[in-house]
């Protein structure tokens, strides 16, 4: 068994404020490039993150926090942030469930707990706001997530298949001109 680390650089999650914008979005950025490289993660970028510019949409994510029942999140290794997470909720005809908009930990500080102080965030967050349930996304083929999720207790409720019918959403058509 591996020796506890120093309480100075033991994984934590905190609340992000203000002056941790320019810090989340360098982690947000570097969370894109890390789905850009699985199946299904361009399509995932385009479609179901948040939009560029990344720090104002967080900006404003870090002001409606203080008035809704969203949550933005740092992951720490004592005072360094190393990661990031954010959640909102959303109401069902039921009731209401948590979604996991985004969980990102830097590859070098991932094995040491970072990921399950902001999971372990996250569920408190839910569990506050009374919802009945928390969701996330993992891509296919990135089983490094989908096994961090499921032994949060997540597992698949829905699956989304898509077929590329080969047109570059990058790119203009000469009908847009």
């Amino acid at each position: 068994m591996p020796p506890e680390p120093a309480t100075e650089f033991r994984p934590n999650a905190r609340p992000a404020v203000s002056t941790d914008r320019d810090e989340l979005a360098r982690l947000a950025a570097r969370a894109l490039e890390h789905l850009a490289a699985h199946r299904g993660g361009a399509l995932f970028g385009d479609r179901d993150v948040r939009t560029d510019p990344v720090a104002d949409a967080l900006t404003a994510e870090l002001t409606s926090t203080a008035h809704g029942s969203g949550v933005v999140l740092v992951g720490c290794l004592g005072p360094v942030v190393v990661g990031y997470a954010a959640a909102h909720v959303e109401t069902t005809a039921r009731s209401s469930v948590s979604v996991v908009d985004d969980l990102y930990v830097e590859p070098e500080a991932r094995g040491v707990g970072v990921g399950s102080a902001l999971m372990d965030a996250l569920v408190a967050h839910a569990t506050r706001a009374g919802c009945s349930g928390i969701e996330s996304a993992a891509l296919p083929g990135d089983r490094a997530t989908k096994n961090f999720f499921e032994g949060y207790g997540l597992v698949a409720r829905k699956i989304t298949v898509h077929r590329s019918l080969g047109a570059d959403p990058t790119s203009q058509s000469a009908a847009d001109g």
